[in-house]
């Protein structure tokens, strides 16, 4: 199981929202350069990278400092935000990105989410982000009308190579990861799953860390790395060692 650092990009800085709300922003770093490195640095196995701007506009607008942070630092990287159509995405991999996270695409046209697939396998999974299981979409500020289960059979079908689950309730809040419905969805998929929304502790990463036999890849954090609640390097090293 893989612990990802995330670097949320908004208006240049790096940044973390409460429950997804553009309105509710905490600033980490004017510089989200020297954060990916600091990850990096600190043992991370994979970047987890989200340009923010580009998920409310469904435009990349952070395209040149995320080529920038790939060409920087070392390690793979995974994107998602505002990657809407095969022109995006195909600029994203020949930057350096090295799997793409597609959310409204994969909801709202499904055609194309199978095309993109097809194009680059193996390096495309699909954000559920989800309230009460009902799944939003375009920088979680529409309903799709549609939830979880609905969307599982089309994705893997499509050729969809792993998910990104968030709760979005808990994104951001640090209070504790969703065990229940990431347990339904492990159940309900073959796919390898990524949990993010809510991890706060250690303790949090050694309670879903049982689920790693099921099919839960890895965990995305973002606030608690940046508050100090969870140390980055020691949680790494925890599950290295497990």
């Amino acid at each position: 199981m893989i612990l990802f650092p995330a670097v949320d990009i908004k208006d240049g800085q790096c940044v973390r929202l409460r429950q997804g709300l553009a309105d509710q922003v905490t600033v980490f770093s004017t510089d989200p350069e020297a954060m990916a490195r600091h990850w990096a640095g600190q043992g991370a196995k994979w970047l987890h990278l989200v340009d923010l701007d580009g998920a409310f506009s469904g435009k990349p607008k952070n395209f040149d400092l995320i080529a920038r942070i790939c060409a920087d630092v070392g390690i793979p990287v995974q994107l998602g935000g505002g990657i809407r159509d095969l022109d995006t995405a195909e600029a994203y991999i020949q930057a350096g990105v090295s799997r793409l996270i597609i959310g409204t695409m994969a909801l709202a046209d499904p055609e194309t989410f199978a095309l993109l697939c097809s194009a680059f396998p193996g390096r495309i999974g699909v954000s559920l982000d989800a309230v009460d299981g009902r799944l939003k979409t375009k920088g979680w500020v529409e309903d799709s009308g549609l939830v979880v289960e609905d969307v599982l059979p089309r994705a893997t079908r499509a050729g969809a190579a792993f998910l990104v689950y968030t709760d979005i309730s808990r994104d951001g809040m640090q209070s504790g990861i969703n065990t229940a419905a990431m347990e339904r969805l492990l159940a309900a998929t073959t796919l390898p799953v990524i949990a993010a929304g809510g991890v706060n502790t250690l303790d949090d990463v050694q309670a879903i860390h049982p689920l790693a036999a099921k099919g839960l890849a890895g965990v995305i954090t973002g606030r608690a790395i940046y508050a100090g609640t969870l140390d980055f390097a020691a949680a790494s090293r925890w599950l290295d060692e497990h």
